[in-house]
């Protein structure tokens, strides 16, 4: 067998895998937004189906009579989701320039102690106590913002593992012969080079933000303040649940995530794969 078919094979193998692969990610999906047009009754009859019996937009109908309530937990959403991603991105980005610098003293120590809250943390209880005896922020829009201010360990790595990656250090010598001071350096030269691992850690903490649902199970008694994930919960009844409109709450949940996904694709590979290189 010469080299030429034993390479178009392997790429035929490989691209059947992919295929596979992105069919079982997809199909999910879509069964799901099928499942939103599907009618009611039969889909507790016969269940889920990539082809359904009847179509019925009843569950959409619902939403816009109840457009109020959902435009309000996609505000509440929204706003946690841009304010907590953007200043855990500018903490986290602060603390791995200097960790970054190999001149930095007791630099080892300070990186291994971030990395020791990846391991281990204080626990719900603490935590909890913490932030309604001390902060005072239960049932205010705060429980859902200050937490997701906090440093991400993973993303301080990430980014502080780009920094020595892919930023030479002839680039820092230049701009201090320049007269540049260390922010200076950080905001206006390395900063803008870190689109990569910018876009990549934004998709990772946006993920992580609008998903969470325990923060506001915790902390929020107030059905004013309630995310999505809230109201999509609240369709879930104790005794009967209104499937159709469930699958259709999962579907504009999902919209927005995979929208935004869309426009940053591209950064993806090239910011998780730099951050892996060197720790």
């Amino acid at each position: 067998m010469t080299n030429s078919k034993k390479t178009k094979r392997y790429q035929f193998l490989i691209n059947l895998i992919l295929i596979v692969m992105t069919l079982t990610i997809i199909l999910p999906f879509l069964l799901v937004f099928i499942s939103s047009i599907t009618d009611e009754t039969v889909l507790i009859r016969n269940g889920y189906s990539f082809f359904p019996e009847k179509i019925s937009f009843y569950a959409y109908q619902y939403i816009i009579r109840q457009g109020e309530k959902i435009l309000r937990a996609y505000g509440v959403t929204i706003l946690i989701t841009v304010v907590g991603t953007f200043f855990n991105l500018m903490f986290s980005a602060l603390l791995a320039y200097p960790l970054s610098v190999k001149t930095l003293p007791y630099r080892r120590q300070i990186t291994f102690f971030v990395f020791f809250t990846m391991l281990f943390n204080g626990g719900l209880v603490p935590t909890y106590l913490m932030y309604v005896n001390y902060f005072h922020i239960k049932n205010t829009i705060w429980a859902l913002i200050i937490p997701n201010l906090l440093l991400s360990a993973n993303n301080v790595l990430m980014i502080r593992s780009y920094f020595m990656t892919s930023i030479p250090e002839a680039l820092y010598e230049a701009a201090k012969i320049d007269g540049a001071g260390t922010f200076r350096i950080f905001w206006k030269i390395t900063f803008p080079l870190l689109k990569p691992i910018v876009a990549t850690v934004t998709i990772l903490n946006s993920l992580t933000i609008w998903n969470d649902f325990m923060g506001p199970l915790y902390f929020l008694q107030v059905r004013e303040k309630d995310v999505l994930l809230q109201e999509i919960y609240r369709n879930i009844g104790q005794f009967s649940t209104d499937w159709t409109s469930l699958f259709q709450m999962l579907v504009l949940g999902a919209l927005p995530l995979l929208i935004f996904y869309l426009f940053m694709q591209r950064y993806i590979i090239g910011g998780v794969m730099s951050g892996s290189v060197k720790g």
